[in-house]
């Protein structure tokens, strides 16, 4: 909806539909339940003064008609109703007075509430990955529940808490001892009173008195002490900051822990952790929850969705009159006045709107942004993200239409991607395909060397360069030069260019022996120097793309206005992550940021670059013709 020509008293009007479908929290009552919910039904009970919205679930329970007491009505009730047992049974620390309240739902804490229990009335495994944002109360819920289930509807049931450092750990298990030393006694089943007693002398193990329920506790840095244990259920918390080292990896840790749990209802994950960047085991999770190649649901809840985000928009005029292009959006979005105003003034003390999105994000693309140092705008990733799709073949091996293979891989842990197979007439057009090499190390802790093909002439017929082809591994540089020629020759003898600072810099000469031997054995390569009539290289003259700070710059800057522009298409989402986790330095030059890697997106910025300044295709058919080499 564009609203941008709406007078005030259109949007003021509207302002008020939208606060109409707002969750009402006020009116908002647990012991009555809500009436709207239709998985609930609206019936008069003898032990409540009006009639109250129950569980379908209580209702159809055998039990339910055998009540003979109040008691018996609030137990059955609470096995069939977590928000029911959250305000008899839970206290909560306040965020705001600091003091101790029963637990009665948010409305965000509400929305995720449905969720689990969509899964668990189904009978479903709950699997769930949440992108926290701030102060809306996700740990304590997802804890909370575990606690529910394990003290009222499963003995014998153990459950995991590992987050980044055992100190969040603690915090997270703090929540539950405080919870089992005001559990009401009247409703607490078991002999012994509600509390954690140890467990085998284990200094990071409870077992919940009388249940025979375990809560262990645990750290990204301390894996190795948890293996091997039983869990039916896991909270794992910030794993987007865990300890991520090869000898300690989240996602192998996650599925030595995660492996064990069984595929049975209630049964459950909860992975959360607010963002951190792209590229991670955290973010790649919630990319594959997208595309749904994972078993973990998405929750997200953003900033506006919290009620504490709301402040009274006494001025609407003054507001509209000096808001933002993105305060405009949020509004378009279907923000309320009263959201936007908070906003506007919370922004005060942020230096720019990236800044702001980075603590309050409005969805899952701001919270996974960048700090100002990012050279490239998040919504401008995802854009071309979309673009991205699985290639043809991945299996190493680059074949032809029949199948047949072309080239083999020339490092074990290569892999060639094709998303366009060499066009039929490209022969139609000179240096129609180009293709960039950056050039990496041997081994495999060391950067990757990368060869990307570009077509000018896409089948789409976008016009745009676009991204046909992909190799993506380690090897030996004379390898890697050999490999790369074959495939600018399989692409009708593209134009190659070789990213020539690695070779250039070695001292022992054998890599300057490498630029030798393919400005030798190919034709049509890129050099920096025009080239003689014979079309190689002169010895004066310098093969391939020297990278030093005037070209990375200016290349860098024609990249940013590709992805701006839309100007290539994208296949390979890696180069979108990679572009998330590129920043600008304090001295002004360009890198990835630690622990990251930007092989691939020099690809990109390298051929565009040299692309940009290539005269437009011609269509050669009719030359073609004449020298009997008819295009088909």
């Amino acid at each position: 909806m564009n609203d941008s020509s709406l007078s005030l008293k259109e949007i003021l009007a509207e302002n008020e539909r939208r606060k109409s479908l707002l969750p009402d929290s006020v009116s908002y009552d647990p012991l009555s339940g809500d009436q709207s919910d239709p998985t609930r039904r609206t019936v008069t009970v003898d032990w409540e003064l009006s009639p109250v919205a129950l569980p379908l679930t209580m209702l159809e329970d055998p039990e339910y008609p055998r009540m003979n007491s109040a008691l018996a009505y609030k137990r059955l009730r609470m096995r069939h109703d977590f928000e029911y047992w959250a305000i008899r049974c839970v206290h909560i620390r306040h965020k705001q007075s600091g003091l101790r309240v029963p637990f009665r739902l948010n409305a965000p804490q509400r929305r995720v509430l449905r969720m689990f229990e969509e899964d668990r009335r189904a009978g479903r495994p709950l699997r769930f990955i949440m992108l926290k944002a701030r102060q809306w109360g996700g740990s304590t819920l997802v804890q909370m529940y575990f606690a529910w289930i394990q003290c009222v509807l499963r003995r014998n049931w153990n459950s995991l808490i590992c987050a980044h450092v055992k100190e969040t750990a603690s915090g997270i298990r703090g929540m539950y001892d405080d919870m089992l030393a005001e559990y009401p006694a009247t409703y607490w089943d078991e002999e012994e009173k509600p509390r954690f007693v140890p467990w085998q002398k284990s200094g990071n193990t409870r077992e919940i008195a009388g249940r025979g329920c375990r809560v262990t506790l645990a750290s990204s840095f301390g894996q190795n002490a948890v293996r091997g244990l039983d869990f039916s259920m896991a909270h794992l918390s910030e794993v987007a900051f865990w300890n991520d080292t090869d000898r300690m990896a989240p996602a192998d840790f996650i599925r030595s822990i995660c492996g064990g749990i069984p595929q049975e209802p209630l049964s459950m994950i909860v992975m959360e952790s607010t963002a951190n960047g792209v590229a991670n085991y955290f973010h790649t999770v919630w990319r594959d929850s997208m595309e749904n190649r994972s078993v973990y649901r998405r929750i997200f809840v953003p900033w506006h969705e919290i009620e504490m985000y709301r402040k009274p928009c006494d001025d609407p005029e003054k507001l509209i009159a000096e808001w933002t292009p993105y305060e405009r959006e949020l509004w378009e979005k279907g923000l309320t006045l009263e959201m936007i105003q908070w906003y506007h003034d919370k922004r005060g003390e942020f230096p720019a709107d990236q800044a702001m999105m980075a603590e309050y994000p409005s969805d899952p693309v701001e919270a996974f942004a960048n700090t100002g140092s990012g050279v490239f705008s998040s919504r401008q990733i995802e854009d071309i993200r979309q673009e991205c799709r699985p290639p043809l073949d991945s299996d190493r091996v680059m074949r032809h239409e029949d199948g047949t293979a072309l080239l083999e891989s020339p490092g074990a842990d290569g892999e060639m991607k094709i998303w366009a197979l060499p066009a039929r007439d490209a022969l139609r057009y000179r240096n129609r395909y180009v293709i960039a090499v950056d050039v990496g190390g041997r081994s495999r802790h060391s950067d990757w060397s990368v060869i990307a093909v570009f077509d000018r002439c896409p089948p789409d017929g976008s016009q745009r360069p676009t991204l046909a082809a992909q190799w993506r591994g380690h090897c030996d540089h004379d390898l890697l030069a050999l490999y790369a020629i074959r495939v600018a020759e399989a692409y009708h003898n593209a134009l190659l260019i070789i990213e020539s600072n690695t070779l250039e810099s070695t001292s022992d000469g054998r890599s300057q022996y490498i630029l030798e031997e393919i400005n030798t054995r190919y034709r049509n390569l890129y050099v920096r120097t025009p080239r003689d009539k014979t079309g190689y290289a002169a010895p004066e003259q310098k093969v391939g793309f020297h990278t030093n700070r005037a070209t990375k710059a200016a290349a860098i800057a024609n990249l940013i206005a590709c992805v701006r522009n839309r100007s290539y298409g994208e296949r390979d989402a890696a180069a979108c992550d990679e572009m998330a986790t590129y920043e600008q330095q304090s001295n002004g030059s360009y890198s990835a940021r630690k622990g990251y890697h930007d092989d691939v997106l020099m690809t990109r910025a390298i051929a565009l670059y040299v692309i940009s300044a290539m005269p437009p295709l011609r269509d050669r058919s009719d030359t073609i013709r004449y020298f009997g080499l008819r295009a088909s």
